[in-house]
């Protein structure tokens, strides 16, 4: 059986022109990086109106099992491609934290990727180096006003600004710098987050072009004064030049599927310490070229499709047609207590108790947001009928259908009933599309809102830090954005062993901040952190590169 990286191998892409063509994009309206990638000129597009279909692909809790989101998003789009439609996928960058971490590429798997998947999954267009590069700008700019007489008045105890690198490191997570002596910058605690949790990847995601983006830059809080209040890029004069070092990474990156699908590929935040989306810019430009655009937002719907509903289409004014939530029999089963090495055998009582995970996320789109949906399950070839019965039984009570997705092994061809069940909906039911929240409400009841409703917690426990923070957000002006909540992904809950749908929890959020470059408060709950670890055995260790530059090892 041949790995992902191979079957990207040995697949023959087309000339990037080609994709673009299909798209009605021409040479003019994009900048080449090689043969096989392009980035497109969005002024050029800025007046067109959205044509498109928005379909959103979420997913269950992940566990170790796998749940394959970012696999049938792309069979999808190959899908609806078979089916006659114009289709476009768009899709977030992967993170070289990831890669060379535990999780691996988000290039898809199988015969549902995106090519050229090694450097989609590596260096790409450079975006994320650009990112990293303006965030460490500011950085410095920050530091070196301080060195040079902190005419602002600024509290080096209150500096909320951090650097970042993309790669998990978890030595940088604390450090103290500016040692060495006088000349060497003022001595004070810091550390790194991980870019995609940059404010910086935020910004450039929600922002819908470069002016929008230097505005968000320039309105970023970096700390506060001795006197309490906040200082902003734009008081270090810093948005210009931050801006120009984005000036190019704004633009989507267009690139293909196996089956020559057009994807758009471009921004990368985390879903459980960021917002979880690809850029608005891409989503937006697939809506004006395509008839139907699949994008996916990261980890579970608990996160990722929550913020994408809350605060990407707050943001964008988008509506989703369709929300597709993606399974596993073996995910579910893992769910409801049985070991990964026993994942392959029929189980249907521990399916039946891991179900729930599944069914929460179903009542949240269809209830709580109003939005018609189908449930995808990936399947695998010790899926019993029994147990896929089971399944269809339980998502029936909702009024959701379920659809097999073969797309890992048969690309697009194994998404053809995924694909007509999707246009189906899109057709014939109605979305009633809601938000979870108001933003008139308080910080603190939009919190609330998001871990009764979406979580199913009981409540909400705030450390007396967090409501202080809250309280002085809210009297500076921040009350009124929407909450980005930082919480693991493996659970509904804020605890990562709490499986399927617990029931009788409480949130428990440690700490908030303002990102208001981005637009929106994060809520810090458990013991979630902005700068992840490798693991024992990183998969760095795997990766390799031969004398002719073939890559090997990537999954």
């Amino acid at each position: 059986m041949m790995t992902d990286i191979e079957i990207a191998q040995s697949t023959q892409m087309l000339p990037i022109a080609a994709v673009a063509d299909k798209l009605g994009v021409n040479e003019e309206q994009m900048e080449l990086y090689g043969r096989y990638k392009a980035k497109l000129d969005i002024t050029a597009m800025r007046d067109m109106p959205r044509k498109g279909k928005l379909i959103l692909v979420t997913a269950i809790n992940p566990t170790p099992a796998g749940e394959g989101k970012t696999t049938t998003s792309v069979g999808l789009a190959d899908a609806l491609s078979k089916l006659g439609k114009k289709a476009c996928l768009a899709l977030r960058e992967p993170s070289l934290g990831p890669v060379f971490g535990i999780k691996g590429g988000a290039a898809g798997g199988g015969w549902a990727q995106v090519v050229p998947m090694e450097d989609i999954n590596l260096h790409f267009t450079g975006d994320f180096h650009a990112i990293g590069a303006a965030n460490n700008l500011l950085a410095a700019m920050l530091d070196n006003h301080i060195q040079q007489g902190n005419e602002l008045g600024i509290d080096v105890k209150r500096i909320t600004w951090k650097r970042c690198v993309d790669m998990n490191d978890r030595q940088l997570r604390n450090i103290i710098n500016g040692l060495g002596g006088r000349m060497q910058g003022v001595p004070r605690e810091d550390g790194f987050d991980i870019t995609v949790a940059s404010e910086i990847m935020a910004v450039l995601c929600l922002a819908s072009d470069l002016m929008d983006l230097k505005e968000r830059l320039g309105r970023m809080v970096v700390g506060y004064t001795f006197e309490d209040k906040p200082v902003l890029a734009r008081d270090l004069k810093a948005e210009g030049a931050m801006a120009a070092l984005l000036k190019d990474a704004i633009k989507p990156n267009l690139v293909q599927t196996l089956e020559h699908t057009p994807a758009l590929v471009h921004g990368g935040p985390f879903a459980n310490i960021a917002h979880g989306c690809n850029s608005v810019s891409a989503t937006d430009t697939a809506l004006k070229l395509a008839d139907y655009v699949v994008t996916e937002a990261g980890f579970g719907a608990d996160l990722g499709a929550e913020k994408f509903l809350d605060i990407k289409c707050r943001a964008a004014g988008l509506t989703p047609d369709a929300v597709v939530i993606v399974a596993t029999v073996r995910a579910l089963k893992y769910n409801g207590g049985v070991a990964k090495a026993d994942l392959g055998v029929e189980n249907l009582a521990a399916l039946e108790k891991g179900l729930p995970n599944l069914l929460k996320h179903v009542e949240n789109i269809t209830k709580v947001f109003g939005l018609p949906a189908v449930v995808a399950i990936n399947r695998f070839v010790q899926d019993t009928d029994a147990e896929l019965a089971l399944i269809r039984e339980k998502c029936a009570a909702y009024g959701v259908n379920v659809a097999l997705s073969e797309v890992w092994g048969k690309g697009g061809e194994g998404g053809l009933d995924l694909g007509r069940e999707v246009l189906r909906i899109i057709d014939e039911e109605k979305s009633n599309f809601t938000f979870s929240y108001g933003l008139e409400q308080g910080l603190k009841e939009k919190i609330t809102a998001i871990a009764t409703k979406i979580y199913g917690a009981d409540a909400v426990d705030f450390s007396a830090a967090a409501s202080k923070e809250i309280a002085r957000l809210e009297g500076l002006g921040y009350g009124n954005l929407p909450v980005c909540m930082a919480k693991t992904q493996y659970s509904l809950s804020d605890d990562p062993t709490k499986l399927g749908a617990p029931k009788g929890f409480t949130i428990t959020v440690n700490k908030v901040k303002v990102s208001a470059g981005a637009g929106f408060v994060v809520a810090l709950t458990g013991e979630i952190m902005t700068m992840p670890g490798l693991p024992k055995v990183p998969s760095a260790e795997k990766i390799d590169v031969d004398a002719n530059g073939k890559i090997t090892g990537l999954f």
